[in-house]
């Protein structure tokens, strides 16, 4: 059994039992995404904006455009495993960069939008990016930290037409005026399913964030998680859309890369923070069936009052994941949302959808986060040893590397961290569990310090760094305290400076310093300040104490 046939399997045992991977020679992830699908004339991307326009692109469209890209990349000197930053929101020209990318040979960077200086310029100089393709509302933070990336050569800016003045010795371009002139014509250069594809960076508990390599395969290892969150409905009238930023593995890899390997649409939209009340608007007007919503959008969804009443919705199934859901959420879209199930997914930037639900193989078990996904080898394991604990006991959730698609190939350079989550032939997540006798796995907790907010993974040791920026900060730790929203919100534990006293004005400087810096979800919505902060006798900060 191959991922293409796994939806006609009789029983989730059968599908686990007879799965194997067979992706073809010559493999190339733009091909089988756009290029491979007869009839390119059905919509894949439905596209909305907030000033109320609204395009359709077709497979065809964006194979042809993603070509013109292709053309253009390479006429700037992108050559075969060149690394391409994109930091655009839900708009085509993120998805016909990677797609481009893909075609000539390079490898794609995903980047987050709400990144700030420090955190842009870390990847694009640690990933020696040679392209940036950034959306106008970064031009300023482009502006900032492309003196510092000597590997920068061209920018080039989506839906803006800024004087090319940009500080370094990079040249800037709209994204428009460099594309528009190019040829629909490429033909794809040879690659196969282990050529280097895509590099996401992901937050560690300690050290610099990490650039997870993946391969062109990587999607097609999403596509039978994709199948059984989404109850195995992959219909010719299934729609699908993620209020999710497409810079991460979340998106691209939970909903729009393995639509399209179907060949379904995709609804993008720029909402830029998320809006609840929009969120069903723009489900309603497009006749979404499935979506990928973190647990804290579910959350936000769950304050409107009857929203099968107010809007009318298609939603089928909707998939969530980066923390456990509760029963209370199920409840809900049982009861508001008409019987629309909600699934939980498991995975990680380095290895994703590894365990999902799908109630229409077994009954859903509220808190746990299911079973393993068929061509997936997964365990609870002692991290010591690599032999599986028993039922019951707590364990690290691993994966056996073999031929599983999903599975990174290394951290961009970084070997000894790559060395670090391997243990023979297992790859660790770092996350520990518990497995039941009836095959279902239990969350427990990281092996680790890291903060899970909102659905982003955050290292304290980053916000901690910035804050200690601070002329008045001496000391500083930071964890991450439960929320109701969010599950789990940053909060920094201060230890001022001698004589100097904690304020409102102190408190906002603090945070503005984090999303200065980092990202905006990295900063802390609860400062305390106290007298001296809990240290062990060799003057390592006591987390759990300041939690």
């Amino acid at each position: 059994m191959s991922w293409h046939i796994m939806l006609e399997a009789d029983s989730y045992e059968a599908a686990r039992e007879s799965f194997e991977w067979d992706v073809p020679a010559g493999f190339n992830a733009a091909t089988d995404l756009v290029g491979k699908h007869p009839d390119g004339d059905r919509p894949a991307l439905l596209q909305a904006f907030p000033d109320g326009r609204r395009e359709t692109r077709t497979f065809d469209d964006l194979d042809r455009r993603s070509n013109a890209v292709a053309n253009a990349l390479e006429s700037m000197g992108v050559d075969y495993g060149d690394r391409v930053a994109v930091v655009v929101p839900q708009k085509p020209a993120n998805v016909l960069t990677h797609l481009a990318c893909w075609k000539r040979g390079a490898v794609s960077l995903p980047l987050s939008v709400l990144f700030g200086d420090d955190a842009l310029r870390y990847r694009l100089q640690d990933s020696g990016a040679r392209i940036a393709v950034v959306d106008a509302a970064q031009w300023e933070t482009i502006r900032a930290v492309a003196p510092d990336c000597p590997a920068l050569e061209h920018v080039l800016v989506v839906d803006a037409d800024p004087a090319v003045d940009l500080v370094g010795a990079a040249t800037v371009h709209t994204f428009e005026a460099a594309v528009a002139d190019r040829s629909n014509e490429y033909e794809p250069v040879e690659t196969d399913a282990d050529t280097p594809a895509i590099i996401m960076y992901t937050s560690g508990s300690t050290g610099d964030p990490k650039g997870v390599l993946h391969t062109h395969d990587v999607w097609v290892g999403h596509c039978p998680a994709f199948s059984m969150y989404f109850e195995r409905d992959v219909r010719g009238d299934s729609i699908y859309w993620t209020p999710a930023d497409w810079a991460w593995i979340g998106a691209l890899g939970d909903l729009v890369f393995p639509a399209w390997h179907y060949g379904r649409p995709v609804v993008g939209y720029p909402m830029g923070s998320f809006d609840p009340e929009t969120a069903f608007e723009i489900a309603a007007e497009f006749d979404v069936t499935d979506a990928f919503i973190p647990p804290t959008a579910i959350r936000m969804l769950m304050e409107i009052d009857e929203p099968s009443e107010r809007y009318d919705l298609s939603l089928e199934a909707i998939c969530s994941g980066g923390e456990p859901l509760t029963g209370e959420i199920l409840e809900w879209a049982d009861e508001a949302l008409a019987g629309t199930v909600i699934n939980e997914l498991y995975g990680q930037t380095e290895a994703n959808l590894l365990v999902a639900n799908c109630r229409d193989w077994f009954p859903a078990k509220p808190g746990s986060m299911g079973k393993p996904v068929p061509g997936h080898d997964v365990a609870v394991i002692d991290p010591d040893s690599g032999e599986s604990v028993e039922p019951g006991e707590i364990g690290e959730i691993a994966v056996r590397r073999g031929d599983d698609p999903v599975i990174f190939e290394e951290y961009w350079n970084a070997p000894e961290k790559t060395a670090a989550v391997t243990l023979g032939e297992w790859h660790l997540t770092g996350d520990l569990a518990k497995r039941d006798t009836e095959g279902f796995l239990w969350f427990v907790s990281r092996d680790d310090d890291l903060i899970i907010t909102s659905g982003y993974r955050v290292a304290p040791r980053e916000v901690e760094e910035a804050i200690l920026e601070h002329a008045a900060v001496e000391q500083v730790g930071v964890v991450g305290v439960p929320d109701e929203t969010r599950g789990e919100i940053i909060k920094a534990v201060v230890q001022l400076v001698g004589g100097e006293t904690g304020s409102e004005e102190v408190r906002r400087e603090i945070r503005d310093l984090v999303r200065e810096r980092f990202a905006e979800y990295e900063y802390p919505r609860e400062i305390e300040f106290v007298d001296e902060l809990p240290t062990t006798t060799t003057g390592k900060i006591r987390r759990t104490e300041l939690a």
